[in-house]
């Protein structure tokens, strides 16, 4: 049997989620707005939630094109109020269209976002040795200093623990346990 790190469930979707996204260096910066969009959404919730809902957000958010989601206007934000296939908080859908924005202003000082989110890392992934899920932290100094530095340039749902989750999620942190195949693969 193939041993996985200890927060992963049975569900297909969420083993593949594990297996070929979670701690992988993403550089995109439409997948990069993904994550950042997804991660909000979870607070409060489970990722396993997000996870499940992740076609109808590409769905409803035009595919996570930053560029159009920053010019939405009421009657957008009134379609995706009703759309069951996402989390309907009103807060949750606004801090999307004004992250778009901020995310915007980020890309057009830094030339890109990634340019600009990989610099909190040095531009190379952090490779923890992890033997235990518990020892895994839920936020980190560089995710408090990210959290601070998204606030200031406009981010909301961007709390110290939402960028740690967001850090593994875009591999800028590889949090696999040392026991998990995913480790042992990379390190092959």
């Amino acid at each position: 049997m193939t041993e996985r790190c200890g927060w992963v469930n049975e569900d297909p979707l969420y083993m593949d989620y594990h297996d070929r996204e979670w701690g992988v260096p993403v550089h995109d910066d439409r997948k990069l707005f993904e994550m950042l969009t997804l991660e909000g959404a979870q607070a409060g919730l489970s990722w396993y939630t997000v996870l499940k809902k992740r076609e109808s957000y590409r769905q409803a958010f035009d595919g996570f094109d930053f560029e159009k989601i920053a010019a939405y206007g009421e009657a957008k934000t009134a379609e995706l109020l009703q759309n069951e296939g996402i989390i309907r908080n009103r807060l949750k859908i606004a801090s999307t269209i004004g992250n778009a924005q901020a995310f915007i202003r980020v890309r057009e000082e830094f030339g890109s976002f990634d340019r600009y989110i990989w610099s909190f890392t040095g531009g190379e992934p952090i490779v923890n040795a992890w033997r235990e899920l518990f020892e895994v932290p839920a936020r980190t100094d560089i995710s408090d200093a990210m959290s601070k530095d998204l606030l200031k340039r406009g981010f909301k749902f961007v709390g110290s623990t939402i960028c740690y989750a967001y850090m593994q999620a875009t591999g800028m942190v590889d949090d696999h346990v040392e026991s998990c195949f995913c480790r042992q693969r990379r390190l092959q």
